[in-house]
């Protein structure tokens, strides 16, 4: 089975940084792209980056040049480092692999 596991939320203050984790596991993920996406309540999920199985990264327009994705194949597991956080930037954050969603991680942006 495939399994994908988040962490790395939390509260943080605006213009703070936070990074999360995606850990996959039934999966050879070397071989795979990878997605973040975020869901603000009453909202449709947003794809916010990719990541290629060569290490090439995309983003979208409110978060290009503020977030960054990586990723440790060693580790079976994908990173998005998010800097200068914006109050707009608070909601679930979830990756994608193969598929196969995650539960998510809260990421507040607050005082």
């Amino acid at each position: 089975q495939v399994k994908m596991v988040e962490s790395g939320g939390g509260l943080v203050r605006p213009g703070g940084s936070l990074r999360l984790s995606c850990t996959a596991s039934g999966i050879f993920l070397a071989i795979k792209t990878a997605n973040w996406y975020r869901q603000a309540p009453a909202k449709e999920r947003e794809l916010i980056g990719t990541i290629t199985d060569d290490g090439f990264t995309t983003y979208a327009d409110s978060v290009k040049g503020r977030f960054t994705i990586s990723r440790d194949n060693a580790k079976s597991t994908v990173y998005l480092q998010m800097n200068t956080l914006k109050p707009d930037d608070t909601t679930v954050y979830f990756c994608n692999v193969y598929s196969r969603w995650g539960q998510g991680t809260q990421v507040t942006v607050a005082y």
